[in-house]
């Protein structure tokens, strides 16, 4: 997990100096194990979120807004009532543990002063927050803990509070030179130093010790037999030191081929350099704020998501049955000219044919050579009935031909359109292009259509704009429905449109300014971009075809994103992402 010991003391050293001697103003619970303080200072105000989510339990300062129930939950009414207006003290961590204590001072209903304190306790699903009084008497929790769920340690309103069972391990502020080696050369060769750090150390997160064991030997993979114990140890101790003394880099790493936040961490992750994005902040709270926004939003979008590419890929798994189909088909029919010469035959020679006969053998008059040739016939058929029998094979067949060759180019173009909407479900980034593309599916008749008089218009999401190094405006579809907008509505007949050749995708233009023509630089980086948002977003040597907009047309009935175009050149490109968009 990336909300480790060392983080959790990065967070607890700069929730001292920017909320210590805060006022609460107000409290907020949006979820049953989330908790909002409302914190004004002399400096400013700020929310202190905490959080005991089993996925994603933290304690940081935030800028996300979230909605309230109706009726605040116990908790929440609990701590209005003995935090509202109070002011924090103290902010403690147990040791390195993942163990926040908040004191908090005010007044009683007698006019006392009085300390509470809020725990906040980050240990996945076992996370929790506590309200004690002043005696360390659990008030409240977010969770209650008894008996049934653990037979050591129970949490419930009226027990006194205990910590959880501490970890003998060394703290990283002060470890024992000797001890570490003599731990290390008493461990198995074959134990790799990330683990072994884990295991050694309070507060040690597998993400942190990789990055020692990277910033040491330049690679993440080491085994104790590989380094010179002496000399590894000291490089440990003696970065762990500094971390802990407060030189943090907060720094959040993010994997561009997911398009998500990968990790953060209070140091910088250079492990990450050569495979992602680092981004760095100057407050861990930032980065943690940061990190969880974005999970949260594309975690959002894939649940969203789910039931619409689950749609679209069982109608195109529909389409491929029914190439399938159509192709056996049309490979059966192919014998039809056959079955005519078998029947013209078998009629220019009735009289040769008896009734009861199951084949008969007779001269191909078709064949330049003349040669005898044999035809199955049925014993129950008369011989007419037998000719009229090779009649109707032929006729159907030339029926199922037609129809097969119908149903398959329906079925391509079918399969094509579909192709083109998992791709934008891919690349989706926000709920209002879900909805776009959900609408889109209704209207193509793959989902029923919602009609609502309360249903709010929801703001539609622009195309992706961006700006060619020679000065030109590219813009980007993102989704079919857009891409018409696009193409049909919004580019003028000289500027240029790019699409992937043959590949499912987003249209591309690019604006000319009347000129017809650009670049061959903006030429290409237009045609990486119209790539890069394909189905071939992760091929090499992708054709891009382009032309003016003018050669590009929409026939009628055509499904959205569904155009044909001519007088067209084709680039071979790489994908390439493209910078930010304006």
């Amino acid at each position: 997990m990336s909300y480790d010991g060392i983080v959790t003391h990065c967070v607890v050293d700069e929730l001292c100096t920017k909320i210590i001697n805060g006022k609460i103003d107000k409290v907020y619970q949006p979820e049953n194990d989330e908790i909002i303080l409302s914190i004004r200072t002399f400096i400013g105000n700020y929310r202190l979120l905490l959080s005991a989510s089993a996925s994603n339990p933290r304690v940081h300062l935030t800028e996300v807004s979230k909605e309230n129930p109706m009726s605040p939950p116990m908790l929440c009414m609990l701590m209005r009532k003995h935090l509202q207006g109070g002011k924090i003290i103290s902010i403690t961590q147990d040791g390195y543990d993942r163990t926040i204590r908040v004191g908090v001072e005010s007044y009683n209903e007698l006019g006392d002063l009085t300390v509470k304190y809020i725990i906040v306790e980050i240990m996945g699903r076992h996370s929790n927050i506590i309200l004690l009084d002043e005696k360390d008497k659990i008030m409240d929790s977010a969770k209650h803990v008894d008996f049934t769920v653990s037979a050591v340690r129970q949490v419930l309103p009226g027990l006194i509070y205990t910590a959880p069972p501490s970890q003998e391990k060394m703290l990283p502020d002060q470890i024992q030179m000797v001890d570490l080696m003599n731990a290390l050369s008493e461990a198995d060769d074959d134990v790799l130093l990330d683990k072994f750090l884990v295991g050694q150390i309070m507060g040690m997160s597998p993400l942190l010790a990789r990055e020692i064991v990277y910033r040491f030997s330049g690679h993440v993979k080491m085994t104790a037999r590989e380094v010179d114990t002496a000399s590894f140890v000291t490089f440990a101790a003696d970065f762990l030191k500094h971390v802990c003394a407060g030189e943090y880099q907060p720094a959040l790493v993010i994997d561009e081929g997911e398009k998500r936040p990968a990790a953060f961490s209070c140091v910088a992750l250079l492990q990450y350099e050569n495979a992602c994005k680092l981004e760095y902040y100057e407050s861990i709270s930032q980065v943690i704020d940061v990190y969880y926004k974005q999970r949260s939003i594309r975690e959002h979008i894939n649940q969203r998501s789910n039931a619409l590419v689950k749609l679209v890929h069982n109608h195109i798994n529909r389409c491929e049955k029914k190439l399938c189909m159509h192709q056996e088909n049309l490979k059966k029919s192919q014998n039809r000219e056959q079955y005519k010469m078998f029947g013209d035959l078998l009629t220019a020679n009735l009289y040769q044919v008896r009734y009861g006969m199951d084949k008969i053998c007779v001269q191909n008059f078709y064949s330049e050579t003349g040669e005898e040739i044999e035809i199955p016939l049925l014993k129950e058929k008369s011989p007419a009935q037998n000719a009229q029998r090779y009649y109707k094979l032929y006729n159907k067949a030339k029926v199922t031909e037609k129809y097969a060759i119908e149903q398959i180019e329906e079925a391509r173009g079918e399969k094509y359109y579909l192709e083109s909407v998992a791709a934008s479900l891919e690349q989706a980034e926000s709920p209002a292009e879900l909805a776009e593309i959900r609408d889109e599916l209704a209207d193509s008749g793959y989902l029923p259509k919602i009609k609502s008089k309360t249903k709010k218009h929801q703001k539609k999401s622009a195309p992706l704009k961006f700006l060619s190094e020679d000065g030109y405006e590219i813009l980007v579809g993102r989704n079919n429905k857009q891409n018409d907008e696009l193409t049909i509505r919004m580019a003028y007949s000289t500027d240029l449109w790019f699409h992937t050749k043959i590949i499912p995708g987003s249209h591309t233009i690019v604006r000319t300014n009347g000129e017809g023509t650009a670049p061959d630089t903006t030429i290409a980086e237009a045609a990486k971009i119209a790539a890069y948002y394909s189905k071939a977003q992760n091929s090499s040597k992708v054709p891009v075809d382009y032309t003016q907009v003018k050669n590009v047309k929409k026939p009628n009935g055509a499904k959205p994103g569904m155009v044909i175009y001519d007088h067209y050149r084709t680039l071979y490109v790489d994908p390439e992402k493209p910078v930010q968009p304006e």
